[in-house]
């Protein structure tokens, strides 16, 4: 069974507590376990969430949810890059999958809530990961 890490941003909480629901669900479908949900307060705070859980040994891969809604500024568009690559960041360096299941940015509320169903995308893909990635222990046996 693939234990999976949830990170989940608050800010926008409505849609993503619907993100929440279907990512949980997800992860039910398919006999997935969420060994553990942190709920940090918006995407930017996410990587650090998630290396933490990366760091655990029970945990197989991380997804990350939430969603980044626009502005009057492009501040959506520098939260969504940063928050982006540190999570690639986060999974390279822990040789842990971390899948991106953060909507946006250049989105508005009704499109983000049009996109709750990403956060099961990203729980698939982590699975994904799991499964088909090898396993870099296995040469040293």
């Amino acid at each position: 069974m693939t234990t999976l890490g949830l990170v989940v941003a608050e800010f926008n909480r409505p849609i993503t507590e619907q993100m929440e629901e279907v990512a949980l669900e997800a992860a039910d479908d398919t006999g997935a376990e969420v060994y553990e949900t942190v709920h940090v307060p918006g995407a930017y705070d996410a990587p650090l969430a998630a290396d933490r859980l990366a760091r655990l040994e029970a945990v197989d891969a991380v997804v990350v949810i939430g969603t980044v809604i626009t502005g009057d500024t492009n501040h959506d568009q520098v939260i969504s890059d940063a928050t982006a690559q540190r999570l690639a960041d986060v999974s390279l360096e822990r040789d842990t999958p971390v899948t991106l299941g953060v909507t946006g940015p250049g989105m508005s509320a009704a499109e983000a809530r049009e996109r709750v169903e990403n956060a099961a995308k990203a729980v698939d893909g982590a699975l994904d990961l799991v499964e088909e990635l090898p396993d870099p222990g296995a040469d040293q046996q």
